[in-house]
């Protein structure tokens, strides 16, 4: 095994030393488990160290993981978890459903962009969010939603969708940003993302999931949504760092359904549930599901995780967890709260 400033444990070459902010969630946990496999030395920077020890169990984290207590928008911390790598995963995000949400991310993206600069780093991977791009009511159903397509910000703000009219933003403004500091910028643009989790704490992705499980779902919306696996997540985070040409908007997205499509498959899952029975559907003509492209990815060699195998493995933690259990009628919000 290799130290800080050792060997690659697979190509006995130095390692590389990178960064990944928001390390000990969902996202953030797969990326720095991927990391360490394939022999970087990684710096993570987590609110808590204590509350993360989940990350020191990882394969290779005892000898190049390094954990700093930081906030994104400290910027002498953050120089701190910064100096010495040659690249940034900005994974770390603010959740909260106000409005002032959008200065948060927004400060903490230009934040991480200028340290990253400071230090010599050449590379920042930025990930956003589907709220970022489907997000506009003018959009033609006709229209295939790729990396061109963009949210609309004032139809975000109307309608008091603040965390999407953030990721919008925040993406405006870390191009702009990396474009002055001479930074090399790639952007994950992932689904509600599914799959097992690695962190002990629940976040909001996993909970819309967990809602239909346990029966806190009364009503079937008619809406559509789009998917994706953690790992395939992770795995495109890694794949437009290394690749030189990648760069700007990368869509991450298995599949875009019908939620009663999404209760069926997890009645299907969990028949004992009988998730499909509990829940009032009253819809008469279903939307549609839009057309998509992730074609971006598959040309950089991703290959997806097909949705049900996804949501399989996501209900197997869950169950191994202990969450199928949890009462309906628990606050969930109140339980996101109290995984951050």
């Amino acid at each position: 095994m290799a130290s800080r400033n050792g060997n690659n444990v697979s190509s006995g070459g130095p390692s590389r030393v990178v960064c990944v902010t928001g390390a000990g969630g969902f996202i953030g946990t797969w990326l720095v488990k991927e990391l360490l496999l394939r022999g970087y030395h990684v710096n993570g920077t987590v609110r808590n160290p204590e509350s993360n020890a989940h990350l020191k169990e990882l394969e290779g984290a005892a000898e190049r993981l390094t954990l700093y207590k930081a906030d994104i928008r400290d910027h002498e911390n953050i120089r701190n978890a910064f100096r010495g790598c040659e690249g940034v995963f900005h994974v770390a995000a603010p959740v909260i459903d106000d409005k002032a949400v959008v200065s948060l991310a927004i400060e903490g993206t230009r934040n991480i962009i200028n340290a990253a600069a400071d230090v010599g780093a050449r590379r920042v991977v930025l990930t956003s969010s589907i709220g970022a791009i489907h997000m506009n009511p003018k959009r033609s159903p006709d229209t295939v939603v790729d990396e061109n397509c963009w949210s609309d910000v004032d139809y975000c703000e109307k309608t008091k969708n603040y965390y999407s009219m953030s990721k919008t933003i925040e993406e405006m403004a870390a191009i702009v940003e990396a474009k002055a500091r001479g930074i090399e910028l790639a952007i994950v643009i992932p689904a509600i993302t599914t799959g097992p989790m690695l962190q002990p704490r629940l976040n909001s992705g996993l909970m819309h999931i967990l809602r239909y499980i346990v029966g806190e779902k009364t009503n079937l919306p008619n809406a559509v949504t789009g998917y994706v696996d953690v790992k395939d997540v992770a795995q495109a985070h890694i794949l437009v760092y290394e690749n030189p040409n990648a760069s700007g908007r990368y869509f991450c997205v298995e599949r875009v359904i019908h939620r009663a499509e999404l209760v069926d498959m997890l009645d299907e899952l969990l028949p004992e549930k009988n998730i499909k029975a509990r829940i009032k559907n009253n819809i008469k003509e279903k939307i549609k599901p839009y057309k998509f492209s992730n074609q971006r990815l598959k040309d950089l060699g991703l290959e997806f995780t097909p949705l049900k195998k996804s949501l399989y493995e996501t209900v197997k933690k869950f169950e191994e967890r202990g969450f199928l259990s949890l009462p309906k009628d628990m606050d969930f919000q109140k339980l996101i709260r109290a995984s951050l």
